[in-house]
């Protein structure tokens, strides 16, 4: 027996260029882009252009010669998404924050007090255009899977209902790629195989997904394509990784310009890693440091390292994330890097660990937690490495970037 649409998939729309469209009323109605060098995000009047995430700068301009181009403002589209989720816990307790711009909320048993699914999600979108000026659309679905399509399918600005007896009408319609898991390389084979719609995927049936894609792939998008989605909305989970990457841009970086970028991307995620930017103030320590790069040519690589005692202290992060970027220099040299991430994985709380000896709790990462205070309270940019003055660091955008 199928259950009730109760699951709210909100995502707020076109996220970092609606935050700049709200701060500065010059750019309302304006095709706008973030960032220059690359495309960190746009506008739906500068995708209406082809504009589209992560595109080259100077091909977004040529696309859309009247859009607006401003910087990024990390820190303003952090206060946007933490007046958000406020909202959301204002609506249910029930919230799975999935990115900085988008999260599951289960709103089932509030019928009574606030209303039926579809009204709540109303009530949702109302409130976080009046309390933060953002346009929000939102899915409601029987699952988790189903409410993120419809919150897709419904963009911008909009509300899409999925009846729990109209799940495989609405879904086997669109185009695979609406499948979670199915990208560019997933898509581009099935569409050798004829099948462009979720239905044609559902009509294959697992054993030949299984045959063609590999046995996880296959019995994913079987389940998928079917509407077959177990997962409930999960709360007080935290992350297993946290994560940033830069866009370069094109122009040639030398190693220690990308030893600088690095040791300044390492020192931001350490702090987020030692909960000073943390809503709830505690601390993580990380096992394992991962470095992603993508290059000139488009392709990508990445590299990682385990390290034998979870920690947080900022200088044993740095020494094995330039470890990892000494042994991806041939590929730099041959191929040119656009991009630069960092990943700190393996995340536990930081109460869960045994120090070393002679180290107690307060010795090893004494200096990190005074740097942390300090920029705490006057801004991120108040202590810089001295290597980083006057240097071009890129776009930051955290990983998990927004979904539009």
């Amino acid at each position: 027996m199928r259950g009730e649409a109760t699951i709210l998939h909100a995502d707020l729309d076109a996220f970092y260029a609606s935050v700049e469209q709200r701060d500065d009323v010059r750019l309302r109605g304006c095709p706008v882009i973030v960032g220059g060098g690359v495309v960190l995000a746009c506008s739906y009047e500068a995708k209406a252009c082809g504009v589209r995430t992560a595109m080259n700068g100077r091909q977004a301009l040529a696309l859309c010669p009247s859009a607006r181009v401003v910087p990024p403002r990390m820190e303003a589209y952090s206060e946007a998404s933490k007046a958000v989720f406020a909202v959301f816990r204002d609506t249910t307790p029930l919230v799975e924050p999935i990115s900085i711009d988008e999260a599951f909320l289960e709103v089932g048993g509030l019928q009574k007090i606030a209303g039926s699914p579809p009204e709540i999600a109303e009530t949702l979108r109302r409130q976080v255009a009046a309390d933060v000026g953002l346009p929000i659309t939102v899915g409601v679905a029987r699952t988790k899977f189903l409410a993120k399509v419809a919150s897709g399918v419904g963009k911008p600005d909009g509300l899409l209902v999925v009846p729990p007896d109209r799940e495989l009408a609405f879904l086997h319609p669109l185009r695979v790629e609406r499948l979670w898991g199915v990208g560019a390389v997933t898509a581009g084979k099935l569409h050798a195989l004829g099948v462009r719609t979720v239905g044609e995927v559902a009509g294959l049936g697992e054993a030949p997904l299984v045959s063609f894609l590999g046995p996880a792939a296959g019995r994913h998008l079987h389940a998928l394509a079917h509407g077959l989605d177990p997962r409930p909305v999960q709360t007080g989970t935290h992350r297993r990784s946290i994560g940033s990457q830069r866009a370069l841009g094109r122009r040639y970086r030398s190693p220690e310009e990308l030893d600088t970028i690095l040791a300044g991307t390492v020192d931001r995620l350490g702090r987020r890693l030692r909960g000073s930017s943390r809503e709830d103030g505690r601390g993580r320590v990380c096992r394992t440091v991962v470095l992603r790069l993508r290059f000139g040519d488009f392709t990508r690589a990445t590299r990682s390292h385990t390290l034998p005692v979870a920690t947080a202290h900022t200088p044993t992060l740095l020494g094995a994330a330039r470890t990892l970027l000494t042994t991806a220099l041939p590929l730099i040299e041959e191929k040119g890097v656009t991009l630069l991430g960092l990943s700190l994985a393996n995340l536990d709380g930081d109460d869960a660990v045994q120090l070393e000896l002679p180290l107690d709790a307060h010795s090893g990462p004494a200096l990190d937690v005074a740097l942390d205070a300090v920029r705490s309270r006057f801004g991120a940019a108040s202590v810089n490495r001295a290597t980083q003055l006057g240097r071009d660091q890129g776009l930051s955008v955290p990983l998990l970037p927004e979904h539009e």
